[in-house]
């Protein structure tokens, strides 16, 4: 039985991604700050044996390795690592504080790269793993209005790349799926929030993105999951766009 760990999982496409590996009959370790919001989830899937939740700030780093050693002693391996979570601060340079600078790059960069320097060794240690890092069309240079964020995620392409060139050796894989504008529940919140409707947003989405709508939460959910099968074991360092043929 496979053990995927998520970095986030209660919410959005994390959340459909923790349901997909319980149907497959996978063990699932997911983390996040609402411990009751991940509860519910638990209890909805009548798989508790199947699950681990741990509660977790992601700016605390030391946080992040109390995850990885509490999943190891539930499931004893980590054959996936999905690295899910991150936040989208609207701020383009002339408008980005420190303290929203320090935020993304905590919780979008510095996060993943210390659980994965925890998470490399237990894979190299059984020879074998897949990472799937989360990206954005925002990689390229993204718009005007996310720069810190933009940062981040080319930042990520390169560590994937980087591990996927240097880790191939211990049979461990890694690859980045470019996620296109997706109405998740905080796409949908941050534009309540710059008073834009969920029906206006989807109609502005629809004029722009060349398949005439916006992913669901469920779109990315094949292509994670063959990324986390053996149908993928000789598939490292590629990059696949689930985005409706927008390009930012």
């Amino acid at each position: 039985m496979k053990t995927v760990m998520i970095l986030g999982g209660s919410k959005g496409v994390g959340k459909e991604i923790l349901l997909s590996c319980i149907s497959k009959g996978y063990n699932v370790a997911f983390c996040g700050r609402n411990s009751n919001l991940a509860k519910e989830i638990i209890a909805s899937t009548n798989a508790e044996n199947q699950l681990y939740f741990h509660k977790l700030d992601l700016n605390n780093i030391e946080g992040i390795e109390h995850f990885y050693k509490a999943t190891i002693k539930r499931f004893e391996k980590i054959d996936a690592l999905v690295l899910y979570a991150g936040i989208t601060p609207v701020a383009s340079i002339l408008q980005t504080e420190e303290e929203v600078y320090d935020r993304v790059f905590n919780i979008n960069l510095k996060a993943p790269f210390f659980l994965l320097k925890h998470v490399l060794k237990s894979m190299i240690e059984q020879q074998s793993g897949s990472i799937l890092f989360f990206g954005s069309a925002h990689m390229d240079y993204g718009e005007i209005d996310r720069a810190p964020y933009a940062l981040t995620k080319s930042t990520l392409y390169t560590l994937s790349t980087h591990i996927a060139h240097h880790y191939a050796k211990y049979g461990i894989r890694s690859n980045y799926l470019v996620m296109g504008w997706t109405n998740t529940e905080g796409e949908i919140n941050l534009r309540n929030k710059e008073g834009v409707s969920e029906e206006k947003l989807m109609e502005k989405a629809s004029k722009i993105i060349p398949m005439g709508r916006m992913l669901k939460p469920t779109d990315p959910i094949p292509a994670v999951m063959h990324f986390i099968s053996d149908e993928s074991a000789m598939t490292t360092g590629s990059i696949i766009r689930v985005t409706g043929g927008e390009y930012i």
